[in-house]
């Protein structure tokens, strides 16, 4: 049963008042619904007011395509590139590659059975070309690039965006980071903004700037794929540094170049791609580039800390097939830590007693689990000071003082 005090919401206000007031002509019924409407309305300005930004706000709406248009944010890969691409440069260099002649060519003995058969008496000599890019960090004609684009270079050409190509000089280069500073004779050149890569989340958006295929200026943008890419990953395992992934396209000539975040600020330099992958380019971070390129400006080189092992780390698998070599005398006998499996002779490891077996666990205060870890804290280390280094040797728990020394550089 309904309670006759409810109104019902489906009624009238004039039907209503028939209900409450019995006896009433009709034309008071409305004159009376009238009134209280009025009062109403000037009771609460609120609800005539809403009413008609509602009626304003449906007549101001956007179409679809308008929408679309008012929606689309200023080209932030446009105004970053705008900032940064009057530094990036382009860099040709060239050198001269000696084609020895084998000395058993050479031999009397050789020519006057064999005949000279063609073979040039004299080395040969051919020219090898390149190309890659770079950028300028300093106003004076400092620009930062990749080693092995300058790589024993015997000449070095920059060309600026202006057009301008100028004569470059290597001041030093760093193959164990890929990085190396160039200088040109030239003031007041633009140059780029550095932004922090230690502040880098996988998602950001990353832009490329280069000259991939001798194509100059060339912007590609994609995203932050990873951080901290061990050398081992990247499959250059000769290198040292935690490389940034994107999937920003980057291809051969855009070496060298800066890899951008959306303000336009450098966080990498564009520096490797995996071969027969897509969307797989590397970048060094740019805190690392800066260091390395602050000492090669002050000493024109770098020394790395190096102890002198070859390493892999240990697995189940590892540790079966070394335990049952009845030849090595060697007994795993932990499941974690990294394997030493070579020791250079008369390294710092091999004068600090290190030997193929030991299972290295901590350096330092670090608990070490993969091989990356100890390259980590031997790079992390000073040359000449000890470096303390916990074992396990069949068995037995060992510490040993390690000094690191400058690491050879190889040169190709």
């Amino acid at each position: 049963m309904s309670d006759p005090n409810i109104r019902d919401v489906n009624r009238s206000p004039r039907s209503w008042l028939r209900s409450r007031l019995p006896g009433l002509p009709a034309i008071a019924y409305g004159l009376i619904a009238l009134v209280i409407i009025a009062a109403v309305m000037v009771r609460y300005p609120l609800v005539n007011k809403a009413v008609a930004v509602e009626a304003s706000l449906v007549s101001q709406a956007p179409t679809g395509t308008q929408r679309l248009v008012e929606q689309v944010p200023n080209n932030f890969i446009a105004e970053a590139v705008e900032r940064v691409g009057a530094a990036v440069v382009r860099i040709d260099s060239a050198r001269t590659v000696v084609q020895r002649v084998p000395s058993i060519f050479s031999d009397p003995f050789f020519r006057d059975f064999f005949g000279d058969f063609g073979v040039p008496t004299e080395p040969r000599t051919r020219v090898e070309r390149g190309t890659g890019s770079g950028f300028v960090i300093d106003p004076d004609g400092v620009i930062l690039t990749n080693a092995h684009v300058v790589a024993e270079a015997d000449q070095v050409i920059v060309t600026l965006k202006d057009g301008r190509e100028l004569q470059g000089q290597v001041v030093g280069e760093d193959p164990v980071t890929d990085v190396a500073v160039v200088r040109v004779d030239a003031k007041d050149l633009p140059t780029v903004t550095f932004g922090d890569s230690e502040q880098l989340r996988p998602g950001q958006w990353a832009i490329a700037i280069g000259n991939p295929l001798g194509l100059d200026n060339t912007v590609t943008a994609g995203i932050i794929s990873a951080t901290g890419r061990s050398s081992s990953q990247v499959r250059v395992p000769d290198k040292r540094v935690s490389f940034i992934q994107t999937d920003a396209a980057i291809n051969p000539g855009n070496s060298g170049g800066p890899l951008l975040d959306e303000r336009g600020y450098v966080i990498g330099m564009n520096t490797a791609i995996i071969g027969g992958a897509q969307g797989l380019g590397f970048a060094i971070p740019i805190n690392t580039a800066r260091e390395i390129s602050a000492e090669l400006i002050a000493r024109g080189r770098v020394d790395h800390p190096y102890i002198g092992i070859q390493m892999r780390t240990l697995t189940p698998e590892l540790r079966q097939v070394i335990n049952r070599d009845p030849d090595n005398g060697i007994q795993i006998r932990v499941d974690q830590g990294v394997v030493v499996l070579r020791v250079v002779p008369n390294s710092p490891a091999d004068r600090a007693g290190l030997r193929p077996g030991d299972v290295i666990q901590r350096i330092g205060e670090t608990e070490i689990a993969e091989a990356d870890g100890v390259q980590q804290r031997v790079q992390e280390s000073n040359i000449g000071e000890p470096l303390s280094i916990v074992i396990n040797r069949n068995g037995r728990t060992l510490t040993i003082s390690v000094r690191p020394a400058p690491l050879p550089i190889r040169r190709d």
